[in-house]
């Protein structure tokens, strides 16, 4: 459980966006979970077809976050 952050920071751009291609490397979100920041990585390679979540949004454990095209 934690909290998503679609940018690093409220004055950056989102991570990624709809119709973006990705890969398994590409940083497509950070979740916050008591203090700590992790960045969220693609599951594999693909487009974002869907963002699933909203920034600040909470979220659990193995929610799905985006849909890859």
């Amino acid at each position: 459980m934690g909290t998503f952050y679609s940018s690093s920071d409220p004055n950056s751009a989102p991570f990624v966006a709809v119709g973006q291609k990705v890969t398994k490397s590409t940083v497509v979100g950070i979740v916050e979970a008591m203090k700590m920041m992790t960045n969220i990585l693609a599951d594999g390679d693909g487009v974002i077809a869907e963002i699933l979540v909203t920034n600040g949004e909470a979220i659990e454990y193995g929610q799905k976050l985006f849909r890859l095209g």
